[in-house]
């Protein structure tokens, strides 16, 4: 574990001073997520101008919601940025150079850049997140807290597995540039509340395909209520997400030779 501490400080070093060889473009890239979330955030305020409760949810409650979503982006996007590029390392035969290191694979493909300009936007997530709360009308005390701290970071390894398993698939499909694309849908549909669909497609959403656990369920431990279940479910989904996305890249490991095969 010291070993891959280490190794890691040497990522973010490398990955700060990328940032820093152009700092014009990391500035626009900050500007530019926080933009995105004022503008999402002025969406939720036209809608809750004409109405005061959507699916059950207030504005507070949306508010802290859309923080959760927003969050989770930003710092998957952070953490595991250069999982989006093991398509291109396939291409240009760079992955060859990985698979032969001394260091877990995984490890490096997962953790090799750390995308600083998300700390903006994960700043402005949490800033929402406390106008959300001051809003929602509903007291937040230890547990609480406690519970979306949890289930929050099962939902980002929850994704984290959910984007591993997806790039992996760059592997075989060499020529697909844009499978990071799948990822931007899932979180798109995460952003809105699990109520405003039936009860068959909540249900899918949650057990089948549990993209309620990116978003709504976390954001339920905090302005609804405590669901000891839910947080339970969480931690599993997540830890069945990582291990079966584990397996699935020592599968592709084993089948991959070279680019020039």
């Amino acid at each position: 574990m010291r070993r891959l501490a280490r190794i890691y400080r040497v990522f973010l070093a490398s990955s700060l001073q990328r940032e820093l060889e152009f700092r014009a473009n990391f500035i626009a890239k900050v500007l530019q997520n926080v933009a995105w979330i004022v503008v999402f955030t002025l969406i939720i305020v036209v809608i809750y101008s004409h109405t005061d409760s959507v699916a059950g949810w207030n504005r507070g409650e949306a508010f802290v919601l859309a923080a959760t979503i927003f969050m989770l982006g930003s710092a998957s996007s952070a953490l595991f940025f250069s999982l989006v590029e093991i398509p291109e390392q396939v291409r240009r035969g760079t992955l060859d150079f990985v698979v032969t290191k001394p260091i877990d694979s995984q490890f490096w493909v997962s953790l090799r850049r750390f995308n600083f300009d998300q700390i903006g936007a994960f700043l402005a997530g949490v800033l929402l997140l406390a106008y959300g709360l001051a809003n929602a009308g509903t007291p937040v005390g230890a547990v609480q807290i406690l519970s979306y701290a949890v289930t929050f970071l099962a939902a980002l390894a929850l994704y984290y597995g959910f984007s591993l398993a997806l790039m992996t698939l760059g592997i075989w499909l060499v020529r697909v540039d844009n499978l990071w694309v799948l990822g931007e849908t899932v979180q798109q549909v995460a952003r809105y509340p699990l109520d405003i669909y039936n009860v068959h497609v909540q249900r899918m959403l949650t057990y089948a395909l549990p993209l309620a656990f990116l978003a709504t369920v976390p954001a339920k431990q905090l302005v609804k209520q405590v669901d000891p279940t839910f947080v339970f479910l969480s931690v599993l989904y997540a830890g069945i997400a990582v291990v079966l996305s584990r397996s699935f890249w020592l599968f592709a490991m084993k089948r991959y030779s070279s680019a020039s095969s």
